[in-house]
Parts: C-alpha cells; structure tokens; sequence
C-alpha cells in the first residue's frame, strides 16, 4: 500500500471515532508493550549492529524508559482524559465552564538515531494516548533498528492506525508535504528549521526536539569527586551521542586541576577501551570526521586515541579551549568534552548567557545563592542540580528545550497535552439572563458592564 493511500486510511480511521474510545487506547498501548518485551532481542541485535550499544545501555537508556511511558499512561489514561470542571466567570453566570481533551487527528513523528528506539516510541506512545493516528519515520543512520522497528510495528498494528515507514531523506520529504495535525520531531536544529518550514505551508503545529551547547557549572563549593563522577558518566553515554549531555564544563579556576584529576581516574576507572562492550561506537564515519577536526589545534588533557576503522573515538578531555574556537560554535555531539576554567562565578553565568539558550545546563554547587542565581538567570529546556542527564528519566518532568534549542516539551501528562487539544466548553442554563448585554444600550447600562468586569 503507498503511503499517501495509508494517510488516507488513517484519517479515514480516526474520522470513525474509535481512538477516543479508552479502551481502544489501552489496548493499543498494552499491544505495543507486550510486542516489545516479547522482542527484546530482535531490538539489541539491530542497536548493536548499528552503533555497538550493548544490551545494558539499550535497556537503561531506551527500553526501560519506553515501558516507564507507556506503564504512565495506563496508569493515568482516565484521569488525563478526564473533563476538567473550571470557574465561570461572573459575566456568564448561571453557567458552567469544562476544558475537554480531544485527540488532534493524524500525527508524525520523526524520529533521530542516538536513541533510536526511545526517541521514536516515547511520543509514538503519547500520541497513542492521546487518540491519535499516526506514523512514525525512524532515522535512516540507524538502518538495523529502523527495519527493526518498522517490521514489529507493521506486523502488530494495521497500516490505518499505527504506521512506521521506512526510507533516508526522499521519505521524509515526501512526507512532510502532506498535510498532518501534528509534526513531533527530534534532531538538530538545522533539519528542524526544514520540518518548521514544511509544516507552515498547512498550518500544521509542531513539537520541535533540537539541541545545543548544554553546558556543567563546576564551582569550588562542590563536592568534586562527585560532580566529575557524573558528568564523566553522562557526557560519554552514548559515546556523547546524546543531546543532554554535557557539552561543555565551565569549571572554577581554583579546582580546575582538581576536578580534571578526578575526571581522568573515573575514565580510567570505567573502562571505555577499544574493546570494550559497554563503550558505544560513533554512527558513522562521516560523523567520526566531522568530530575528529574538532581536535585540531585543541590542547588535549586525556584521550585521544581514534580508530576510525572500528569507530572507536575514545572519551577526549580538551583544556584550555578557546570560547572563539569552531568546538565552541556548534553542538559536539560525541566524546569530545572541552573544560573551561572562570575566575568568578558570574563570568560563568556571563559566560552560558552570551550563546544560545540550550536544551540543558547542570550545576555542581552546594551554595544557595549560586543555585538561586542558576536557576533565575539562565533559561534552559530541563537541568539538574548536582547531576547531569537525570532529569530525562522523571515521566512527570517535562521534556523540551526553549528558544533555538526546541519549541514544546512531552513525556507524562505533558506528552498527552502535546498530542491533544484543550477544547472549552461554557455550559448556560435558559433562564435568569439580565438584558443588559442586548441592544439597545444606554449610559445605565454601561455603567452595570463597567460594575460586572469590575473596572
């Protein structure tokens, strides 16, 4: 069946008001579930043939948070569906006032490929919740789990309600030209501007998941073992595949060396050998290029070692990095992670402030006043005090970045809000209505409207 024809069908499904049943979205929700558990293997195989990722990491960082979401929303589906009963005004009195959460319609998501199994399901799963239909495309850098995906999810759903399709670039082209009622997508911001143009031409509103320069605030109050414990943890993740981990570290110049020691011994401590199965490997060669020019003329700390044949990038600590150098104009994207040392904690904060708002920041502090300062100066998508990445994991904090780093948030009830429209209802009674908002009017009767809105 061509794609245009199942758009078709799935608007044509969704018109038969069968998704807004709760029951038909339990059900969906609970087949997609079993489907997963029942596949496990199948999905490790294909994220291990595409970048290496081992069985550990694919769970903790991908499966374990598609079953958190989807265990959310069976949990919560009626309360989040449920009409809500609003004040009314005094104007409008007698009368009653609902919000009622409605499905949007037909819906794509698109998907990245550094998590490419939670990145695609957690707003396929919210989608699914709402009372949508939808279609997901899966990235074409991650071609094992892309076919993966689309051979479970065809196989397990009809083509009318839930559709996965497959192809590189061509297939996401053609379809953001058709006309949806929803576009959720997670990538960079360059291929979002793309996604933001194409759905301009209908009208169509967006959930944009981009990036950037998230940056580590490291100050001397900190408890430094931890704090390098952590982002050593969080930054090579993925082999620093992931969009919230720490891109940079702005570090007090008095504990520099300090924390740099601790982040050596916890990389030597973990292990991201050549040959080791829990260090994932870059995508693709043309990012392991991309990344290795990035070394050149950096002054390197620790690491380094590069075997492009295997992909292997090992976890890179730069000093004394340059805020002008071309490392700090983009988004790293890997194992790369350049420390910056500050003389005050305000050239730091100065320092976050003059580049773009980013989809995450993290501070190690155990000062009041540098927390409240972080947390009232700096606008950021989500962050941690004390951690890094963590935030990602909580199904009842939104996910989302501000500004250049992405427009709208999901996860829990926010996904479900993401994927539904509030629709509001004032309920009148027929009797008891005072006349004098009819014509025709008189200075008496612009004094009562003036009394009514109390101005």
């Amino acid at each position: 069946m061509k794609t245009t024809e199942i758009i078709r069908a799935q608007r044509t499904f969704f018109q038969s008001h069968k998704t807004k049943d709760l029951k038909f979205r339990r059900i969906q929700l609970e087949l997609l579930l079993s489907m997963l558990k029942k596949n496990e293997a199948l999905l490790y195989q294909a994220i291990e043939k595409d970048f290496g990722k081992s069985p550990f990491d694919t769970f903790t960082t991908e499966l374990s948070m598609v079953y958190s979401e989807i265990n959310y929303y069976l949990k919560n589906l009626s309360s989040l569906a449920r009409a809500r009963r609003v004040s009314t005004n005094i104007a409008n009195l007698p009368a009653s006032s609902r919000i009622l959460s409605e499905p949007l319609g037909c819906v794509l998501v698109m998907a990245p490929w550094n998590y490419p199994i939670q990145l695609a399901l957690c707003p396929a799963i919210a989608a699914m919740a709402a009372g949508n239909t939808l279609t997901l495309k899966p990235s074409e850098h991650a071609p094992h789990t892309m076919a993966q995906l689309a051979n479970l999810i065809n196989s397990t759903f009809s083509s009318h309600y839930f559709y996965c399709a497959e192809g590189a670039i061509e297939c996401s082209s053609a379809l953001l030209d058709f006309k949806w009622d929803k576009i959720f997508f997670t990538g960079s911001s360059k291929v979002g501007q793309i996604v933001y143009q194409a759905a301009a031409k209908h009208l169509t509103p967006v959930v944009l998941e981009l990036g950037g320069k998230s940056p580590a605030i490291v100050t001397r109050s900190c408890n430094l073992k931890v704090a390098a414990k952590r982002i050593v943890w969080g930054k090579f993740l993925n082999a620093g595949q992931t969009c919230v981990a720490p891109d940079y570290i702005l570090v007090d110049k008095a504990v520099e060396s300090e924390f740099l020691a601790h982040a050596a011994h916890y990389l030597k401590l973990f292990c991201y050998e050549p040959q080791s199965p829990h260090y994932t490997r870059i995508i693709s060669v043309s990012h392991f290029k991309r990344l290795e020019a990035l070394l050149e003329g950096q002054s390197i700390y620790y690491g380094g070692t590069l075997k492009e044949e295997s992909l292997y990038f090992e976890p890179t600590i730069l000093r004394d990095v340059a805020l002008s150098s071309p490392i700090m104009q983009e988004e790293i994207f890997g194992p790369i992670l350049p420390v910056i040392s500050f003389n005050s904690y305000n050239e730091a904060l100065s320092t976050v402030l003059q580049g773009e708002k980013p989809l995450a920041a993290y501070l190690f502090s155990e000062k009041a006043d540098e927390k409240k300062a972080f947390l009232t100066q700096l606008s950021f998508g989500g962050g941690c005090i004390n951690d890094v990445v963590m935030h990602l994991t909580n199904p009842n904090l939104p996910f989302g970045g501000v500004g250049n780093s992405g427009l709208g948030n999901y996860h829990g009830a926010s996904g479900f809000k993401a994927f539904s429209h509030e629709k509001s209802i004032l309920k009148r009674v027929t009797w008891g209505e005072p006349s004098i908002k009819y014509p025709p009017y008189s200075p008496a009767k612009l004094q009562w409207i003036k009394r009514l809105f109390q101005v």
